[in-house]
């Protein structure tokens, strides 16, 4: 199972470098990986060529790259150029591995990216989390890093670092969950109780999310409005391809926003939230059915069978995201919104009425709405390729680390 990294950041957008020799180096590094995993194989001349260097100077940054397991030659180039044909490079399908891990709120899983892009080893466990403490859910999720690591290292892979998704509010520290109504999760630092020999970075799941849209999404324009709906609803806000984080780090909680606000008591302490309206919970009970494993699969069943019930609250919650997304999207004025998670499997009777709802109260221009093909995979693959993209940023830190 493989997801390629299709759009990649232009080089020299990752973190900022000290304009010094050292960091002209460090930001040079990054540039030829970058243009390598975007358009490679390439030779050291037409590397060279793309980001205007010269071929001694390109020829010395890969060398060093080559010596640290981030880059391979694969012999020499196809025939039918002009001239001497040069060794193409190629990032290396060894070394370096991002692991992203999700905490849901029915599920734990794990994955394993290489600098390629592809899953190269994955693990995922269903079972409810709400309302259990945070160390027994941490330590399961723990055994199944250990699982996919171990995997991965039979591959010729090593961790560089692990991202988590869950689904609350982060601390700018990205360690700390400060509350995650969903889990019953309050002031939890998620470091202690993690395998703590990995670089740890922890997210909100819509920010993971959107990231994997940015990244692996096609067409995906620089500044959109992502929606991930699940038991909870979150969003994020990107804006010329940056998540907005906000003031403390919690912007994007769509969720919480009041559709009706004399409407029903919502987990976070409000009234008439989103989440009572359109997440899965909300639909399954406006449908008239228990909740199961398979939630989504239940309802789009049923759904394309017919059933009046479970279509008209399918429809009443597209109702409720598009009033929610109104205020959103004539305060941002984003390009598109999209839709993912789960509830992106429910698309065709969502989509209408929350169109129409968008349609109807938005100032100007509707704004266009698309669903993302990465579906509930977006928030695993987005903290696994944020490991990813990190090393492609700041190689040398990699390098000097072997």
């Amino acid at each position: 199972m493989s997801a390629p990294l299709h759009k990649a950041r232009p080089a020299g957008q990752g973190r900022a470098l000290p304009d010094t020799q050292q960091g002209m180096r460090r930001r040079n590094l990054s540039r030829v990986m970058h243009t390598v995993q975007d358009e490679g194989p390439l030779s050291r001349a037409a590397v060279a060529s793309r980001i205007g260097l010269t071929r001694a100077a390109v020829s010395t940054l890969v060398d060093e790259l080559i010596r640290a397991g981030l880059l391979e030659e694969l012999g020499p180039e196809r025939p039918g150029r002009v001239g001497r044909p040069g060794s193409a490079l190629a990032v290396s399908g060894r070394g370096p591995a991002g692991i992203g891990a999700e905490v849901g709120v029915d599920h734990l899983a794990v994955c394993a990216v290489d600098l390629r892009g592809e899953v190269r080893a994955r693990a995922v466990r269903h079972v409810p989390n709400r309302g259990r403490s945070p160390e027994p859910v941490l330590g399961e999720l723990t055994g199944l890093i250990d699982r996919v690591v171990a995997e991965a290292e039979g591959e010729g892979l090593w961790p560089a670092g692990l991202a988590v998704a869950v689904p609350g509010l982060v601390a700018r520290d990205a360690r700390t969950v400060v509350r995650a109504p969903n889990l019953g999760w309050l002031d939890t630092d998620l470091g202690p109780l993690l395998p703590g020999k990995l670089p740890l970075t922890v997210a909100n799941e819509a920010n993971f999310g959107a990231l994997a849209e940015l990244w692996l999404g096609a067409d995906t324009p620089r500044d959109f409005l992502h929606v991930s709906a699940e038991i909870g609803i979150g969003a994020a806000v990107v804006v010329d391809g940056r998540v907005l984080h906000g003031n403390r780090g919690f912007a994007g909680e769509l969720g919480h926003v009041p559709v009706w606000p004399d409407g029903p008591p919502c987990a976070c302490g409000g009234r008439g939230c989103l989440e009572q309206y359109a997440g899965e919970d909300a639909v399954l009970r406006a449908a008239g059915l228990e909740s199961g494993e398979d939630r989504v699969g239940l309802l789009a069943g049923r759904a394309e069978q017919g059933d009046a019930a479970v279509r008209r609250a399918l429809h009443d919650a597209g109702t409720a995201l598009g009033i929610a997304l109104t205020g959103a999207v004539n305060l941002l004025d984003p390009e598109n919104v999209v839709l993912g998670g789960a509830l992106s499997g429910l698309s065709p009777w969502l989509l209408p009425s929350l169109r129409s709802e968008l349609a109807r109260r938005t100032a100007g221009r509707p704004c266009p709405v698309s669903v993302s093909a990465l579906g509930p995979e977006g928030p695993l693959l987005g903290a696994a390729h944020s490991v990813v993209r990190g090393v492609l940023d700041d190689p040398a830190a990699v390098a000097e680390r072997g």
